[in-house]
C-alpha cells in the first residue's frame, strides 16, 4: 500500500475526532481503499455502505423522518445488526444522496456512532458543501499521489529527504550521485503521475504499458462523467479536456478559447471550465496583472493556463514512442508543459494558490505565488536554456516591486546566481511557507479606560 499523507490526519479523526469526516477528491485517487485501510488498520468497528452499490438506500433515506427513523433503515439493510454505539459508519459514493450529507448534523448530535463519507464529484452535486452542516463536519481534500509520497513509494529514505531539505535551505547543491537519482525518479513520475492504480501497477510490475491502460481506463470514466453533465447541461467538457495537451504545447501555455469555441467569450463558457476545475479534473492558473501582495486582488479569470489533474494522464495521451523519449530525456521532446503540470499538482496538494504573470513589456513569467509573505516567481526550464530568462529578470529587478528572490525550475543542480536560485525540479516538495512556532495573538481590552 502506498503511505499518504492524509491517512496521518484521518488517523488524528479517528483518535479525537467528534464531528463527522468528509474526504473529497476526484475520480480514482483512491478515498474509499484509503479510509477502508484506515478503518481496518485501526481496530475499529465499523460498517461500510455505498449509495452505487447499493441505490435502494437512497429512497430510504430520503424519505426518513427523523434521525431514529434514518438509523433504523440503515440497520435494516445491513448484513449484521449495526453496534450499540462507538462504532464508525463509512459511507461511500454519498453524492448520490445528498439528503445524508444535509442530515449529519443530526447524527452526529445523536452520538451514538461516528461517521466518516467519501465521493466523487462533491464540487459539482454538492455546490454549497463549505458551508453547510457548518460545525458538524470536517472535510479533508484529497489528491493524486505527489512528488514526496511517489519518492517514498520508491524506497526514497527519510535520511535522503532530510538531505535534499537541508541542500534547499541551506542554497547548497546536491550530490551529483543523489541529484542524477532523483532526476531519473521525476522522470518516472512524469509518465506514470500520481493516480495511486497507476503507481501501484508500476511498483508491481514496473511495465509501463499497464501504467498507461489504467490511466487510458481513467479518463474514459471521466469521459462517462462529461457525457452524462454534457446532455443534461449542454456542457462542452470533453472538447476543453482533449484540448488541454495541445495547449500545453503552446509557447506560453495560456489556454485560448477561441481554440475550442470560436468567437465565444469567457463568459459563454466559463461554466465548462468551472466544472472540470469542481470536479477536480483539471487545474486553472489564472493571470495576475501586478505582482503585489495580495496577488488575488489583481486576478483575471477570463486568461488562465488549463493543467490536468495528474500529469501522467497528460502524457497517457502521447505514443508510445513519445512517452519512451520522455522517459529517456530526449534533447527533441519539449517537457515544458509536462514540468508545469507537475507544478500546478504540487501546489494544489498543499492548497497553495498559484497564477503566471503577463506584462507587455517586460514580458511573461510562468508561475508567481506567495511564500512567507512575500510575492515568489518561478519559472520553469525543462532544456538546457533555463539561465536565459528575461522576463523574470525584468520582473526581480523592477523598482515598484522589491522581489526579493525567484526560483527557477530545471534539470539541473542546485546553484545561485545574485537573486535567482536555480532548483531541481524535484525540490518543488521543498517550497513551503515556514511554519510558524506561535501562531498564538493575545489581546486583552480590560485596561481600557474611558
Amino acid at each position: 500500500m502506498i503511505e499518504r499523507k492524509i491517512q496521518t490526519e484521518i488517523r488524528q479523526w479517528l483518535d479525537r475526532g467528534k464531528k463527522a469526516l468528509l474526504v473529497t477528491g476526484a475520480r480514482q485517487i483512491g478515498k474509499t481503499y484509503l479510509i477502508r485501510s484506515v478503518l481496518e488498520d485501526s481496530g475499529c468497528d465499523y460498517m461500510e455502505f455505498n449509495f452505487i452499490e447499493n441505490p435502494e438506500l437512497i429512497p430510504a433515506f430520503e424519505n426518513a423522518r427523523n434521525t431514529e427513523e434514518l438509523l433504523f433503515r440503515l440497520g435494516a439493510v445491513t448484513s449484521r445488526p449495526l453496534p450499540e454505539k462507538d462504532a464508525v459508519i463509512f459511507v461511500d459514493e454519498v453524492q448520490e444522496c445528498k439528503e445524508f450529507v444535509t442530515r449529519i448534523k443530526f447524527l452526529v448530535e445523536d452520538g451514538r456512532y461516528r461517521y466518516v463519507l467519501s465521493g466523487s464529484l462533491l464540487g459539482i452535486e454538492l455546490a454549497d458543501l463549505r458551508s453547510a452542516p457548518v460545525g458538524y463536519m470536517d472535510i479533508l481534500d484529497m489528491y493524486p499521489v505527489d512528488l514526496e509520497e511517489f519518492f517514498a513509494a520508491l524506497g526514497l529514505s527519510e535520511e535522503v529527504f532530510a538531505y535534499v531539505r537541508e541542500c534547499f535551505w541551506r542554497r547548497r547543491a546536491v550530490s551529483e550521485e543523489i541529484h542524477a537519482r532523483l532526476m531519473d525518479a521525476f522522470y518516472l513520475y512524469l509518465l506514470v503521475g500520481g493516480m495511486p492504480e497507476a503507481v501501484q501497477s508500476y511498483l508491481d510490475t514496473n511495465r509501463m504499458n499497464a501504467v498507461t491502460a489504467i490511466h487510458r481506463q481513467i479518463v474514459r470514466l471521466y469521459y462517462a462523467d462529461f457525457s452524462k453533465y454534457e446532455k443534461s447541461e449542454k456542457l462542452r467538457l470533453r472538447e476543453i479536456y482533449d484540448a488541454i495537451p495541445s495547449e500545453l504545447q503552446e509557447k506560453n501555455k495560456r489556454f485560448y478559447i477561441n481554440h475550442i469555441a470560436g468567437k465565444a467569450e469567457y463568459e459563454d463558457v466559463k461554466n465548462d471550465f468551472l466544472w472540470l476545475k469542481n470536479a477536480g479534473v483539471a487545474i486553472p492558473v489564472y493571470n495576475v496583472t501586478e505582482p503585489k501582495i495580495p496577488l488575488k486582488i489583481s486576478e483575471k479569470r477570463n486568461l488562465f493556463k488549463l493543467f490536468l489533474s495528474d500529469v501522467g494522464l497528460l502524457t497517457s495521451q502521447y505514443e508510445p514512442n513519445v512517452r519512451i523519449s520522455v522517459l529517456n530525456k530526449s534533447a527533441g521532446i519539449n517537457n515544458g508543459g509536462l514540468f508545469e503540470n507537475v507544478v500546478a499538482q504540487e501546489f494544489l496538494t498543499r492548497q497553495k494558490t498559484i497564477y503566471y504573470y503577463n506584462n507587455k513589456k517586460s514580458g511573461e513569467v510562468d508561475f508567481v505565488t506567495e511564500l512567507d509573505g512575500q510575492v515568489l516567481p518561478i519559472e520553469v526550464k525543462s532544456g538546457k536554456d533555463y539561465k536565459r530568462h528575461s522576463a523574470l529578470t525584468n520582473l526581480l529587478y523592477h523598482q515598484n516591486y522589491g522581489i526579493p528572490e525567484a526560483f527557477v525550475l530545471c534539470d539541473d543542480n542546485l546553484r545561485q546566481k545574485e537573486k535567482v536560485t536555480y532548483l531541481p525540479i524535484y525540490m518543488l516538495f521543498c517550497i513551503k511557507d515556514t511554519q510558524l512556532e506561535n501562531d498564538s495573538y493575545p489581546m486583552d481590552l480590560s485596561t481600557v479606560q474611558l
